[in-house]
């Protein structure tokens, strides 16, 4: 019989924590452990019941970020997951620094809320993606500068790039231009080579931030505009995209 996760749970939203607890709790995959509303309940909960996954309010009173680098030094074994209501580029960084190991916004779905935390208890880690592509994207700027890194990228490259980013497989790229599937193949290595990307995801991640700025200032300065076909397509990638990020 698999062992349910125990978890504990802190916000100072005492309707919203009661439903994040009757969710999880619900699956019968979590054990509820404890329950707070700030940050020395944070510590305390982390340090006396040492759950195996805590979901912790960012804007917690005493500050959830303050608590998570505690608990992060003193209960290694806790893995946390902060919970926003805003998006927050900064609160991100600064929560993956402190140790989290995943970052919601408030408003998520019971369910993807139950394999998120199963993502992160089986040692794996979540954001938003398109937290994800701006966290990736000011990693590229750093290694690479002021370069743009797209450039590096031949034609067909980025042609490529293009169809990964919208969650097209090797073998649906490979229909679209008529290309051995293998030959799509080492196009991908050679993207992943100069993007510095790890995987397939990641590059699509890091080539939609990018896109989307130079889409941005081609509309500031030439008036251009998206028709709903491209808008479309791109809806869809990021659907494909976001279970991708998920697993």
């Amino acid at each position: 019989m698999v062992q349910p996760i125990n978890i504990a749970v802190v916000d100072d939203q005492p309707l919203f924590r009661e439903g994040v607890c009757n969710a999880l709790t619900s699956t019968n995959q979590c054990h509820l452990v404890g329950e707070g509303a700030d940050f020395d309940d944070a510590v305390d909960i982390a340090r006396t019941l040492k759950p195996d996954v805590m979901l912790l309010d960012v804007h917690l009173p005493g500050g959830g970020i303050a608590a998570l680098k505690m608990i992060s030094k003193a209960v290694a074994r806790t893995r946390t997951i902060m919970l926003t209501a805003q998006q927050s580029e900064a609160d991100l960084s600064a929560s993956f620094r402190a140790g989290a190991r995943g970052y919601i916004v408030k408003g998520v779905r019971a369910e993807q809320l139950a394999e998120i935390v199963n993502t992160v208890h089986g040692g794996g880690m979540y954001t938003e993606p398109q937290f994800a592509s701006a966290l990736l994207a000011r990693r590229y700027e750093k290694l690479h500068g002021d370069k743009d890194v797209l450039s590096t990228l031949t034609c067909r490259e980025r042609d490529i790039l293009t169809l990964v980013s919208k969650g097209l497989t090797n073998k649906e790229i490979a229909g679209s231009f008529k290309l051995a599937e293998k030959t799509v193949k080492h196009y991908m290595t050679n993207i992943l080579q100069k993007l510095q990307a790890r995987n397939r995801v990641e590059a699509a991640l890091i080539a939609r931030k990018l896109m989307v700025d130079e889409i941005g200032q081609e509309v500031a300065e030439n008036g251009a505009s998206i028709d709903n076909a491209t808008a479309a397509d791109w809806l869809a990638g990021d659907n494909k995209l976001k279970r991708a990020v998920a697993r």
